[in-house]
């Protein structure tokens, strides 16, 4: 037992990155990534499931469930073929990167439900999965929803009616990346589209107007970093990605910063606040490409504004309106795949870039890794049988 937990955790050494290349952290400001921040406020993570073991993530998990019927009960088994997915945005909600020299979250003390659905998993009911995994996050308690994941379509089942009106109704912040290009007008996918959610779109760094692509378009809400930024990846490594999916956990990050500051603020308020407070880019006011402008965490935190109503519209207004109308949908409709991170790093801080990322199998199913480490087990299985022959000599000579 000891032998393998000393395995482990020379084997999950993880890859370091340097302050500046977390430029995100410091284009949000001071108010980002600080120790306590975050504290006491839970974050529901709808996605493939975190790997909690990763040295990004320790103790940051408190809770789980598998919704996608191949992963275990707990949530923690990464699944599908974008596996790695769920704990890269986690990393970037909560990351422990100031212990453990990883990626840095928005909101470090924050904790969070691992949930994991069949997003790459052939055969996989995800409709069904998602209102059961948002109705889940609601009896756990959690505070906000992260959805960094889209629908290839615009529209959404019924099932998802009820679950959202239930995470408004306990005045749960819903967040969701605005998803790819999926009609050659830049309108992004559900969940995204149900009114009342916060839909995020990415931006690069320059924040001239150059939006990641597929990320940005009608129904967006807010802006936030999303190219180039890095993700803890399953294994101990940490990887480069870009897109809706990585500026979602940034927006969700600061909703928790701002929860935590003011704890009576109602999930109206919150939103409110962070569509108020938002930098205006393009056009003045609201617009297709940028929504209501950039996220600004230190202007969102000073913001006392109250909203007795979600100022991203009525789910339960829509319903009523339009539900009867809407047609059932013909085609097939599934979760689009998130794209594959453009490089991992090891924790020598080499990596492999595009279509060269390495196998994500466990680290115990690597054969290089048994070679490489076979003689540090040598000398840690003699230390032992040294260490226990030597107990049972003393207590021969007691005797």
């Amino acid at each position: 037992m000891q032998l393998a937990a000393a395995l482990a955790s020379l084997a999950l050494a993880v890859a370091n990155l340097a302050p500046a290349d977390q430029w995100w952290i410091s284009e949000l400001g001071p108010a980002v990534g600080q120790a306590s921040g975050g504290q006491g406020v839970v974050i529901a993570v709808i996605d493939t499931g975190i790997d909690a073991s990763h040295p990004d993530l320790q103790n940051v998990v408190i809770g789980g469930a598998d919704f996608s019927g191949v992963g275990t009960p707990d949530g923690l088994t990464p699944v599908g073929s974008s596996s790695f997915h769920g704990t890269m945005v986690a990393s970037l909600i909560a990351g422990q990167g100031l212990q453990s020299g990883g990626v840095i979250g928005v909101s470090p003390a924050a904790k969070l439900l691992s949930i994991s659905v069949g997003l790459g998993v052939e055969g996989s009911d995800t409709d069904a999965q998602i209102a059961a995994a948002v109705n889940w996050a609601v009896d756990q308690g959690a505070d906000i929803i992260n959805l960094s994941l889209s629908r290839n379509s615009s529209m959404w089942p019924r099932s998802w009616d009820e679950a959202f009106l239930r995470a408004f109704e306990n005045d749960i912040v819903v967040v969701a990346a605005s998803g790819n290009d999926i009609t050659g007008n830049s309108q992004p996918g559900a969940p995204a589209t149900i009114p009342g959610v916060v839909s995020v779109t990415g931006l690069d760094r320059t924040f001239a107007g150059n939006e990641v692509s597929g990320s940005a378009g009608i129904g967006i809400s807010i802006s936030a970093p999303g190219f180039d930024l890095f993700g803890s990846y399953p294994g101990g490594q940490i990887a480069k990605w870009s897109g809706s999916s990585a500026a979602a956990p940034l927006v969700s990050g600061v909703a928790a910063l701002m929860m935590q500051q003011d704890p009576n603020a109602s999930a109206n308020d919150i939103v409110f606040r962070l569509l108020a407070s938002a930098l205006d880019l393009g056009e003045g006011g609201f617009d297709q490409t940028f929504g209501y402008g950039f996220l600004d965490p230190s202007s969102a935190l000073e913001s006392t504004l109250t909203s007795t109503t979600n100022p991203l519209g009525q789910l339960d207004y829509w319903i009523e309106l339009y539900r009867a109308s809407q047609s059932a949908e013909s085609e097939a409709v599934s979760l689009i795949l998130p794209q594959v991170p453009d490089q991992v790093l090891d924790s020598s801080g080499r990596g492999t870039v595009g279509n060269s990322l390495p196998s994500q199998a466990a680290w115990y199913q690597n054969p290089l890794l048994y070679f490489l480490l076979s003689p540090v087990a040598l000398l840690l299985w003699l230390a032992l049988r040294k260490s226990r022959s030597e107990g049972q000599g003393r207590k021969d000579e007691s005797n």
